[in-house]
């Protein structure tokens, strides 16, 4: 057993070089000799075996906004923090935020319409996402080398949600530029600089989609903004507010996290070149390289949850507001759900993985997330065949972005 002290959350980090370079060291030690970790100096538990984290996830009771959560805690800081100067005034306490952090019944008032919307939007999308991966495909043309992340991986994410959303094409330019500044409110440590960015980011968006919102009242179109508009004249329980708040949310996260999953598939597949060829001599295995994709190297760390009780889990007392933050990467490497868990294995029928969280607040973008991976792995290496890295033996560089897993850069050479 390692005599050093367990790793705790601010461990858990790209800014920790050990974790940024094989997260899996760390998570590996904390599920083998403290599943469920008490980090005193974030005030929080780290919880890191599947069983225990699907157990967590799938309890409806469990509290989501940080609210809830004790004084001191890592997750009360979410709102005890300053305001940053430049941003509106919003109540903590109103539903005026994303799902993401909501509790019933303001959760679900927002999200049935939201994803009632959203997924029939994506039921009928597929070809438009199919567009989308081919002109950025033919973009690149026959350059000899070129970056998949920069002209591929980032751009086929927010091209497609723009136009889901209904985005003016000749504003596509400024929206790209927003949605990449909101991106850095997700870093804590960000930089003075990259928080003026991030106002200018938020305050733009937020004011752009107001003006969708309405236009479309006076002249609807076939977009998810009109579908929104049009549900909140037929009753449905919103504000605008709501409405502009999670459609923003969608973009912003669908933004990031799909650009990863699709970058991330990309480099794992270059580096497995047997489960690669096997992809190429069966298609059909698309649906569930993607979910090995998401188990074996997802794009987002943790997700959190609030003890709405006293609880115990795996033996370990959780007392009433006290939080928890779910390993989802080290869940979905846990042996005991899946045999040789750090082998990339694209045909697996194992347990499913919880890299989109799960219960009550599963991701509610997954549906897209996975037809845009689905859609632009496998046209990628269809289209390039022989692609290989750039330098197969330069080090990955990942991001820095606390909490989520994704490239800086992905130079191919076209082979």
């Amino acid at each position: 057993m390692d005599k050093n002290p367990l790793p705790g959350m601010f461990q858990l980090t790209p800014l920790n070089p050990d974790f940024n370079d094989d997260p899996h060291k760390l998570l590996d030690r904390l599920r083998s000799e403290c599943p469920v970790h008490r980090d005193t100096a974030a005030g929080t538990y780290i919880v890191t075996k599947h069983a225990d984290v699907r157990g967590v996830l799938s309890d409806l009771s469990m509290w989501r906004h940080p609210s809830n959560a004790e004084e001191g805690s890592m997750a009360r800081r979410v709102i005890d923090g300053e305001r940053v100067q430049g941003l509106p005034p919003r109540d903590p306490e109103s539903a005026d935020t994303s799902i993401l952090l909501l509790d019933d019944p303001d959760h679900a008032r927002i999200r049935k319409p939201l994803a009632k919307a959203l997924y029939k939007r994506v039921a009928k999308c597929k070809p438009l996402v199919q567009q989308i991966v081919d002109e950025k495909l033919d973009r690149i043309g026959n350059a000899a080398t070129f970056d998949a992340m920069a002209d591929f991986a980032l751009i086929v994410p927010i091209d497609a949600i723009a136009q889901i959303l209904g985005v003016d094409p000749a504003r596509l330019g400024e929206f790209r530029e927003w949605s990449e500044e909101v991106i850095l409110s997700l870093n804590p440590f960000r930089t003075p600089e990259e928080t003026t960015r991030m106002v200018h980011g938020i305050n733009m968006l937020s004011s752009y989609m107001h003006e969708m919102m309405a236009a479309r009242r006076k002249k609807p179109e076939d977009d998810l903004v009109s579908d929104m508009v049009a549900l909140k004249a037929e009753g449905a329980n919103l504000t605008d507010n709501e409405i502009s708040t999670n459609l923003q949310a969608l973009l912003v996260g669908g933004n990031l996290t799909t650009t990863d999953l699709i970058g991330n598939g990309i480099w794992l597949f270059l580096n497995h070149p047997e489960e690669r060829a096997k992809l190429m001599a069966d298609p059909s295995l698309i649906a569930s390289a993607v979910e090995e994709v998401l188990r074996y190297e997802s794009p987002v760390d943790i997700t959190g949850r609030i003890a709405p009780r006293e609880m115990e889990i795996s033996g370990c007392p959780v007392h009433k507001h006290q939080s928890m933050f779910m390993s989802l990467r080290g869940a979905n490497r846990d042996p005991d759900a899946f045999p040789d868990p750090h082998r990339f294995l694209i045909d697996r029928k194992d347990a499913p993985h919880v890299a989109f969280g799960g219960g009550a607040h599963l991701c509610i973008g997954a549906p897209l997330a996975r037809m845009e991976a689905q859609v632009g792995i496998l046209s990628f290496f269809q289209r390039f065949p022989n692609a290989q890295l750039a330098d197969a033996t330069a080090k990955p560089e990942w991001r820095g972005l606390p909490f989520f897993r994704g490239l800086k850069q992905l130079r191919i050479a076209r082979g």
